[in-house]
C-alpha cells in the first residue's frame, strides 16, 4: 500500500481514542486504590456502626486486603498491556509503510509517560487526597469487580504462592482490616474501648453542643429574689458542684456560685444574700454560641480554665447548658462505678422494655442502647415524639418510630415527660405507625 492511499483518521483516530480510553480507566482503578488504602479504619468503623452500607460494603472487601491488592493489580496490568499493545500494533503499521519510524518510537514513549502520569501517579494522589469521597461511592462497582474477578484473582495468588515456596519462602497472611482481635486474647476488651474511644473522637468534629447540651427547661438555677429559707433548702441538697445564680429568671445571670465556697458559707454561719451575690459576681458566666463544635469547645474549655458553659442562640437567649463532663461522655461514655449501668435517664424493665426520660438526647439513646431513632432532626425523645404526632399525645398513645414501639406514659407542660421503648412487634396493641 502507498502512503498516499492510507486512511489517516481511521489510522490515528481510533486508536488514540482507545488508548486515551484505557488511560481514564486505569486512572478511575489508580484512584479507587488510592482511597481503599488510605480510608481512615476509624471513621470507618464507625460509618459502619451507625448503618452506613457503603461503608460496610467496603469492610466487608477489605477483611482481605491482599486479595483486594491483587485484584486492583491485575485491572491496572490488563488496562496498560492493552494500550501498550495498541500503541505497537499502531506504531508497527505506521513505520512499515511510511519512513516516520524514529517519530512514531517517541510518540510511543510519550504515551508511557501518559500511562505512567495520567493512568497511574497523578490519580493515587488525587485518590488519596479525597479516599472517603471517592472509596464509598465506588464501593458497589468494586464489589461487583472483585467478584467477576474472583476466579482470576485466586489463581495469581495461588501461582505466586508456589512461586514463593519454590524459592523456600513461606507466604504470610497479610492482617486483616475487617477483622477484631480474639476476644480471649490478653488486653482485648482494652484495645476494643480504645477503638471506641477513637472514633467518638472523630465524631467531635460534627456534633455540636445543642446536641448534648443540657435543655433550658432542666437548667437547676437559684434565683436571688426567692424565699430565703427556699434558696437554702436548694443549696443545702443539690448535687451539683456549680450553679447559675440569676434574678428572676435565667435569663438575668448574675454569675456562677461554686458549692464550696457556699458550703464554707454556710458552715461558718455567716451566708447571706449579699455574701450569695459576692461568690456568684467572682466567677462570671461562660456564654459559647449553640453551633460550636464539641472538638472546639473542649479547647476552649481547657484555654480559658472553665467547666460549664451556657449554650445561647443567635439572638443571646439561653438555650441549654453544656459542662466539660457532658463532653467527655461523649467520648468515654456514661460515668459510673456500675459498667452495667444504663444511661441515668434510662431505666429498664423486668420484660425487657425501657421507661425512658422525654428529655433525654437521641444521639445518647441511640448510642446507649444501639437503636437507629432518627436523630438529623429534633435533638430529645420529647420533640422526636412531638414532630411525628403533630401534636401533645396523653398518656396511653403508642406509636412506632424506627422498629421501636413507643408508648407515652406521662406527660407535664405540654411535653412528653417519660415514655415506654421496647422493640416493634413485641405486643398486641394498637399503635400509630409513622
Amino acid at each position: 500500500m502507498e502512503p498516499d492511499s492510507i486512511d489517516w483518521p481511521i489510522v490515528w483516530a481510533t486508536p488514540a481514542i482507545s488508548i486515551l480510553v484505557l488511560i481514564a480507566l486505569s486512572a478511575v482503578v489508580s484512584a479507587v486504590e488510592a482511597a481503599f488504602l488510605n480510608l481512615n479504619r476509624y471513621r470507618l468503623r464507625n460509618l459502619v456502626r451507625i448503618g452506613n452500607l457503603k461503608a460496610r460494603r467496603i469492610e466487608g472487601l477489605l477483611v482481605q486486603p491482599d486479595r483486594v491488592a491483587t485484584t486492583f493489580l491485575l485491572c491496572r496490568t490488563a488496562l496498560h498491556a492493552a494500550a501498550a499493545a495498541i500503541a505497537g500494533t499502531m506504531t508497527f503499521r505506521l513505520a512499515s509503510e511510511t519512513a516516520f519510524a524514529l517519530l512514531l518510537a517517541f510518540g510511543i514513549a510519550c504515551i508511557t509517560l501518559l500511562i505512567v502520569i495520567l493512568g497511574d501517579i497523578a490519580p493515587r494522589a488525587f485518590g488519596a487526597r479525597f479516599a472517603e469521597r471517592i472509596a464509598l461511592p465506588a464501593s458497589w462497582v468494586c464489589q461487583a469487580i472483585f467478584r467477576t474477578l474472583q476466579p482470576a484473582t485466586w489463581l495469581v495468588e495461588k501461582l505466586s504462592h508456589g512461586f514463593l515456596r519454590g524459592l523456600g519462602v513461606t507466604p504470610a497472611n497479610g492482617p486483616s482490616f475487617g477483622n477484631d482481635p480474639d476476644p480471649t486474647a490478653p488486653g482485648f476488651a482494652s484495645a476494643h474501648t480504645h477503638q471506641r474511644m477513637l472514633a467518638r473522637i472523630l465524631e467531635l468534629q460534627s456534633v455540636t453542643v445543642e446536641d448534648i447540651m443540657i435543655p433550658r427547661s432542666e437548667i437547676s438555677s437559684v434565683d436571688i429574689n426567692d424565699d430565703w429559707d427556699t434558696i437554702l433548702d436548694q443549696l443545702r441538697t443539690t448535687p451539683h458542684t456549680r450553679l447559675p445564680l440569676c434574678e428572676n429568671n435565667l435569663d438575668n445571670v448574675v454569675g456562677m456560685l461554686h458549692m464550696k465556697k457556699v458550703a464554707h458559707a454556710l458552715a461558718h454561719g455567716a451566708l447571706s444574700r449579699e455574701i450569695l451575690l459576692g461568690i456568684a459576681r467572682e466567677r462570671e458566666a461562660y456564654f459559647v454560641p449553640e453551633g460550636t463544635t464539641l472538638d472546639v469547645q473542649l479547647q476552649n474549655f481547657q484555654r480559658d480554665r472553665r467547666r460549664i458553659a451556657l449554650v445561647v442562640d443567635e439572638y443571646g437567649d439561653i438555650r441549654g447548658l453544656v459542662t466539660l463532663e457532658d463532653i467527655l461522655e461523649e467520648i468515654v461514655g456514661e460515668f459510673t462505678s456500675d459498667p452495667g449501668t444504663l444511661h441515668r435517664d434510662i431505666h429498664r424493665d423486668a420484660d425487657g422494655s425501657y421507661v425512658v426520660n422525654g428529655a433525654i438526647n437521641v444521639r445518647v439513646l441511640n448510642r446507649t442502647l444501639g437503636w437507629s431513632l432518627p436523630a438529623a432532626g429534633p435533638r430529645t425523645l420529647n420533640g422526636l415524639i412531638l414532630e411525628y404526632l403533630e401534636n401533645i399525645p396523653h398518656p396511653g398513645t403508642s406509636l412506632t418510630i424506627g422498629g421501636l414501639t413507643i408508648e407515652i406514659l406521662q406527660t407535664i407542660d405540654n411535653a412528653v415527660k417519660t415514655a415506654r421503648i421496647r422493640p416493634a412487634g413485641t405486643d398486641s396493641d394498637d399503635h400509630t405507625h409513622r
